[in-house]
C-alpha cells in the first residue's frame, strides 16, 4: 500500500517554462528593435521605451494593489507590454502621453479584465489605437531619422539643438501622398520615419528568429500574415493587377513589429491550427484593405485588432470534434 498512484485530472502536462522565461525571451527578442531606434532616432528614444515600461510595471503594481489582487509585475507583461508599446509610438511623442498609453494598457485593457491571459485585446495595441483617437496630430508626427553629424547638417535648415521637430513622412504616408518613396534598402535597415521600432526589418527578423528558435512563438501566424500581404499587394497594383511591389508593403510601416511581436500574442490568438492559418490570413487581408482603400496610410494595428476580437469565433468555428464525439460548429 505503501506504493500508491494517484491520478489527476488531465492535463498531464510537466514544463519548466514560466511566463516570467517567456516574457524575458520576448524582452530579449525586443533589444535588436530598440537599439536600432536609439540608433535612428536618439537617446530620447531610449527615455520614451524606458518610460513606457516603468509606467506600465508601476500601474499594474498600483490596480493590482487597488484591486486586491496578488502582485503579478514579476512575471515581466507589464514590462513587456510597455516595451512593446513604445516601439509602437513616434520617437518625439510627449512622455505624459506614453503614460497615459500604459494606463489605457494596463489598467483598462489588461488589469480590468481579469489580468494576463484575460484580456481579448492586445493591450499594446489597444493603447496605440487610443493615443491615436486621442492624439492623432502627435501621435502621426514623424521624425527624419539621422545617424550622423552630417546627416543632422544636412536636414533643411535645421540645427542640432531642433533636429526633433523636423517633420518627415513615413513610406506608407508617401505612397499615399504620390511623393518620392524611400529604398527599400533604407526600409530593410530603418533609415526611414516611422515609430521608434518599427522602421528597421532586419532588427524585427533577428527578434523574430530568436522567438522561434526559442519556441516562444512559432512561423506559422508572421509567415502566413506577411506573406498575404506580400501576395495581396503584388496583386492589387496601383497600374492594375499583378502590378504591386510586394517588398515595399512588407518592409512599410509595422508590419513586421505586428505580425511578429503582436499578432502571436498567446492570449489573443486562436488555440487551433487551422484557427491560426484563418488568423494570420485575416490579418493580412485587412491590412491591405486599410492600406489601399481607407484614408489611413497604415492598417496593421487595427486589422490585429479586429481580429483579435475574432478569436473566439474562430476557436469555435475551428474546435476539433471530442473523442467519439462530433465537431462543434
Amino acid at each position: 500500500m505503501e506504493n500508491m498512484l494517484y491520478v489527476n485530472s488531465s492535463p498531464h502536462i510537466r514544463s519548466e517554462v514560466t511566463t516570467q522565461r517567456l516574457m524575458l525571451d520576448v524582452i530579449i527578442a525586443l533589444i535588436p528593435a530598440a537599439f536600432a531606434g536609439i540608433y535612428f532616432f536618439g537617446f530620447r528614444a531610449a527615455l520614451l521605451i524606458a518610460v513606457t515600461v516603468i509606467s506600465s510595471v508601476g500601474f499594474e503594481y498600483l490596480i493590482r494593489k487597488v484591486l486586491k489582487r496578488n502582485n503579478t509585475i514579476g512575471d515581466l507583461s507589464a514590462a513587456v507590454t510597455g516595451f512593446i508599446l513604445a516601439l509602437n509610438l513616434p520617437p518625439e511623442l510627449p512622455f505624459w502621453m506614453a503614460i497615459v498609453g500604459s494606463f489605457f494598457a494596463i489598467v483598462i485593457v489588461k488589469q480590468l479584465f481579469g489580468g494576463l491571459g484575460y484580456n481579448f485585446l492586445n493591450p499594446a495595441l489597444a493603447a496605440r489605437a487610443f493615443l491615436i483617437v486621442s492624439y492623432g496630430a502627435r501621435m502621426t508626427t514623424w521624425t527624419r531619422p539621422f545617424t550622423t553629424a552630417a546627416d543632422i547638417d544636412s536636414v533643411s535648415l535645421a540645427t542640432a539643438a531642433d533636429i526633433d521637430a523636423v517633420s518627415f513622412a513615413t513610406p506608407l504616408g508617401a505612397l499615399k501622398e504620390g511623393s518620392n518613396l524611400p529604398e527599400l534598402m533604407d526600409m530593410f535597415l530603418g533609415n526611414i520615419g516611422g515609430s521608434l521600432g518599427e522602421t528597421s526589418a532586419l532588427a524585427l527578423i533577428i527578434g523574430g528568429i530568436y522567438l522561434i528558435a526559442r519556441s516562444v512563438i512559432s512561423w506559422h501566424i508572421p509567415v502566413i500574415y506577411i506573406g498575404t500581404v506580400g501576395l495581396l499587394a503584388w496583386i492589387m497594383g496601383p497600374n492594375g493587377i499583378f502590378t504591386g511591389n510586394p517588398l515595399f508593403h512588407i518592409l512599410a510601416g509595422g508590419l513586421m513589429l505586428g505580425a511578429i511581436f503582436m499578432a502571436t500574442d498567446y492570449t489573443t490568438s486562436p488555440m487551433t491550427k487551422k484557427g491560426t492559418i484563418i488568423y494570420a490570413i485575416g490579418c493580412g487581408v485587412l491590412t491591405m484593405l486599410f492600406r489601399l482603400y481607407t484614408n489611413m496610410p497604415e492598417g496593421v494595428s487595427y486589422a490585429i485588432l479586429l481580429m483579435n476580437v475574432s478569436v473566439p469565433m474562430i476557436d469555435r468555428c475551428t474546435k476539433p470534434a471530442r473523442f467519439g464525439g462530433k465537431a462543434h460548429v
